[in-house]
């Protein structure tokens, strides 16, 4: 029988996310399992882990927003922009003010610019950053767009200070510890990182691999699972009848009810047995809601809803 659902990993250090589902892949017996959200190896905390018909939320899980402890070195500058790449530069922090930091944080806050690690899992015409920078490639990286929502210093005990970050996707925590270093004129790179939120997951509730294990030993481990709608309880929900069911499971796009304006682009669908079956997708030029994924029916209950319940 599939496992359908999200485990809320706590990944320890030294292990990469690969490695993490793979072990759940061989421990479950599950053979489609993925991630949302890469972390490096250094990296730890919260990590979500679909199971099943849950790997088509992936994608939605990685768009959203992400929180973040980061410990960073000031005066060291690396070429991985963290502790684990090779010292290309040593610079003088001594002289920097706990002000000075703070102003510099508010630099980095809002939409920004910013360039991606050289080695980063970002592919260039089909190959990954990293493996062309160990084959010295040279590789020019352009600046993306991301969003830090929030900065705050929590910890400077100089050469390393500790920062609390919100931030959009695709934010990379070595970037903004190297451009942090660049701004102060000292250098700096990424010493350890915890992600402590991803989407509606947090390290709090997260488990640890030997927690998982013991539960896997007591059977009890698929009552830590969340229901593969759980990221997208942020969305408006619908209750949609027979017919408009058969539609979506048909892949049809359906009529828009007035009352039912969307504040996202997307919405969650369920029937009128509570069973959560579809992601909309609304086309505002059309005025029509398009069929984005569909499930197999899961669940009973209605969700919460956020706004008309029929379309």
């Amino acid at each position: 029988m599939s496992i359908d659902g999200i485990l809320n990993v706590n990944k320890p250090e030294g292990k990469t996310s690969f490695n993490v589902v793979a072990w759940l892949k061989r421990l479950t017996g599950e053979k489609h399992v993925g991630h949302a959200g890469t972390l490096d190896p250094i990296a730890t905390g919260v990590l979500p882990i679909c199971f099943g018909q849950a790997t088509r939320v992936v994608l939605f899980l990685t768009e959203s927003s992400k929180t973040y402890l980061a410990q960073i070195e000031l005066g060291v500058t690396t070429d991985t922009f963290d502790r684990q790449g090779k010292i290309i530069e040593r610079g003088d922090p001594s002289g920097i003010t706990v002000t000075q930091i703070k102003e510099a944080l508010t630099a980095f806050q809002g939409v920004i610019k910013q360039v991606p690690p050289v080695y980063s899992a970002l592919k260039h015409q089909g190959r990954r950053y990293y493996e062309l920078a160990r084959a010295g490639v040279p590789i020019k990286l352009k600046p993306r767009q991301v969003e830090i929502v929030n900065l705050e210093l929590i910890n400077c005990q100089p050469p390393l200070i500790t920062i609390n970050v919100d931030c959009s996707k695709g934010t990379y925590i070595r970037s903004l510890a190297h451009d942090l270093g660049q701004y102060l004129r000292c250098g700096a790179h990424l010493k350890n990182l915890i992600r402590l939120r991803c989407g509606p997951f947090r390290v709090e509730d997260a488990l640890s691999l030997p927690q998982i294990e013991d539960a896997f030993q007591k059977s009890t481990w698929k009552e830590f699972l969340h229901p593969l709608d759980s990221p997208l309880s942020s969305w408006k929900a619908t209750i949609v009848g027979k017919r408009n069911e058969l539609s979506i499971r048909n892949g049809c796009s359906l009529p828009l009810d007035e009352a039912f304006l969307p504040s996202e682009k997307y919405c969650r669908a369920y029937n009128l047995d509570g069973h959560f079956i579809a992601v909309l997708h609304f086309i505002p030029e059309k005025k029509l809601w398009h069929t984005e994924k569909v499930f197999r029916p899961l669940q009973v209950g209605y969700p919460e809803q956020k706004g008309p319940c029929q379309i």
